[in-house]
């Protein structure tokens, strides 16, 4: 099931004032309409038989979850799955893949590689959603997508979640946009009373923002950050089309909210040279009373660090 998010746009457009926005090396839009995303990477095939996983000893299988919206998903199980079921099934994760909000898939090289590797290490079930994009498809699309998501483990209707999966240890998780994506799944959850089998939210270097800056993120304005603030500033305006600023409290959460989650743990991931680092910070510390937060800090990296090489830091979240 290879997604249309898959394909490698052509990227040699030069610069120029026919620029609309530039949020290099993300995503450049042209004032014609025309959308060049640059973070991207070679589509990978499932396999049932490990093929694609083989060396980490992962099975790998593409699921349908909204025909209509084009909603899907990988499913990475792990090997002794089979033998395990029956006595102790396996925890279930839904991760969310991070890119802006508007590039990357769960189908290319780099978050096959990642999910894989986390079902592995961690021997969970990993279902890794591929959701629409923006500016496409603007937000609340991909909410809407995690939500449906969700809902779709939670019916376990796959033979591979109901056979093997266990909902009562169910993680929500994501990188970047992927965490903020996360996050908002948990929160609708909790709103609707439908967080019971939620286990933890893992937000990895969640991207969450605000119209006023913080006194430490000036430092980042040095034209050497992968993320610097101008360019998060322009962010979520244009992935929402025009629809919210940096004030909308889908980046910048009310009180009220992140007291009424639920989940029994929280992990918050963050990079030391991430520009959006003390956001996330700032968020596990008003999450501290209604959860058991853990804060684990990459020092000297930056933002996307933790799907080149961190995959340590989820030996520390599963533990059962």
């Amino acid at each position: 099931m290879q997604s249309k998010k898959a394909r490698v746009a052509t990227n040699g457009r030069a610069a120029s004032s026919n620029v609309a926005l530039d949020l290099y090396p993300f995503i450049r839009k042209y004032n014609d309409g025309c959308v060049v995303r640059f973070l991207t990477s070679t589509f990978v095939p499932a396999s049932e038989d490990g093929g694609a996983g083989a060396a980490r000893g992962v099975a790998t299988r593409d699921v349908a979850i909204d025909r209509d919206n084009g909603v899907s998903a990988r499913l990475f199980l792990p090997s002794g799955a089979a033998a395990a079921a029956g006595r102790r099934r396996l925890p279930i994760v839904l991760y969310f893949h991070g890119g802006c909000f508007c590039t990357e898939s769960a189908f290319c090289r780099t978050y096959h590689r990642y999910a894989a590797s986390l079902a592995s290490r961690t021997g969970a079930l990993v279902v890794s959603v591929e959701y629409r994009l923006a500016p496409e498809h603007p937000i609340p699309a991909a909410y809407d997508d995690a939500w449906a998501a969700f809902r779709w483990v939670e019916s376990l209707s796959d033979p591979w979640l109901a056979q093997y999966g266990d909902l009562r240890r169910t993680f929500v998780a994501g990188d970047s946009a992927g965490g903020n994506i996360a996050y908002h799944t948990v929160a609708r959850a909790s709103r609707e009373n439908d967080d019971d089998d939620i286990q933890g939210l893992i937000m990895v270097q969640p991207f969450f923002w605000g119209a006023e800056r913080l006194p430490s993120e000036t430092v980042w304005d040095d034209g050497v950050s992968a993320f610097p603030p101008y360019k998060v500033d322009e962010l979520w305006p244009f992935v929402t089309a025009g629809q919210a600023g940096n004030d909308d409290h889908r980046i910048d959460p009310a009180d009220h909210e992140i007291t009424s989650l639920s989940c029994r743990r929280v992990l918050m991931a963050v990079a030391g040279m991430d520009t959006l680092r003390d956001r996330g910070c700032r968020l596990a510390a008003r999450m501290r009373g209604g959860a058991d937060v853990t804060v684990v800090e990459s020092e000297g990296e930056d933002h996307g660090s933790v799907i080149k090489d961190n995959y340590e830091l989820w030996s520390c979240t599963y533990k059962y």
